[in-house]
């Protein structure tokens, strides 16, 4: 791949699904390079929540490319995702106005509960899917009323633990790849990573990090967003033929569907 006017630098992927991003080395220095990255990306930066942004050039393709600096440092285990810097660094995402204003600049509009369910009735349509999923659907469409949330935030949408990538002295904890992010209620973000990585009786613990108390309606909440987005990670499986991984989100949401039955009957 040729990103540079000369042969100093060599060039690898540094993995990822897009297969868009890549490490260049030269003998002095070591970036990471992403193609077509969110152009959200200098406001995450001058923000600290990503690494440093460079410099951004756009390709004779019109493709255009960004720089940062390289993080040696290390993922997060699925661990260390209850910890209270990873709680701290999210509300600092979904509580900063400047990040929310440059979003909306960009054209991204706030969507709602019912903007989700919409968007998964009409996907849901276009194939034969699981009695699970009708059951799911039901849920979400008998409590898109109740779960609207008037603050919204920029809100990642893709809390996994290999995004979350601290330096190599411990310190300072950063958040990419940002291409999924939208503007929305932040129990969206919340909901994944309680879910995932923190066991139930721990959530309000969490959540006093975060700045939340653990209520019925932010249970809901949570739980409604989550069951929308494991459809939703579901059915982006199925699109790319990765039938193991999307049965394991089918698993995950015949166990949501139990709970439904269990904590909002």
């Amino acid at each position: 791949m040729q990103f540079f006017d000369n042969d100093n630098w060599v060039i690898s992927s540094a993995g990822g699904m897009t297969g868009e991003a890549y490490m260049a080395e030269s003998a002095r220095d070591k970036l990471f390079i992403k193609r077509n990255s969110s152009p959200f990306l200098a406001s995450l930066s001058a923000e600290h929540i990503v690494p440093k942004l460079l410099w951004t050039r756009r390709l004779s393709n019109g493709d255009v490319l960004t720089a940062q600096q390289w993080l040696n440092g290390r993922e997060l285990s699925a661990s260390e995702m209850s910890s209270e810097k990873v709680a701290t660094l999210l509300k600092k995402i979904h509580s900063s106005d400047h990040l929310l204003l440059t979003f909306s600049k960009l054209g991204k509009k706030p969507i709602s509960p019912k903007n989700i369910l919409n968007d998964l009735k009409d996907t849901n349509d276009q194939r034969h899917n699981e009695y699970c999923i009708d059951k799911a659907l039901n849920f979400l469409n008998q409590y898109v009323n109740d779960i609207d949330f008037d603050q919204k935030s920029v809100c990642h949408s893709d809390i996994n633990h290999n995004n979350w990538l601290i330096d190599e002295k411990g310190e300072h904890l950063y958040l990419v790849d940002w291409d999924q992010a939208v503007i929305a209620d932040p129990a969206l973000d919340v909901a994944l990573l309680l879910y995932w990585y923190i066991d139930e009786n721990e959530w309000s613990k969490w959540l006093s990090f975060y700045g939340w108390s653990l209520d019925h309606h932010l249970r809901l909440r949570m739980h409604w967003y989550m069951i929308a987005q494991t459809i939703q990670f579901m059915f982006w499986h199925q699109d790319h033929h990765q039938t193991k991984e999307a049965l394991l989100y089918e698993k995950d949401l015949r166990r949501l569907n139990h709970y439904s039955i269990v904590h909002f009957s």
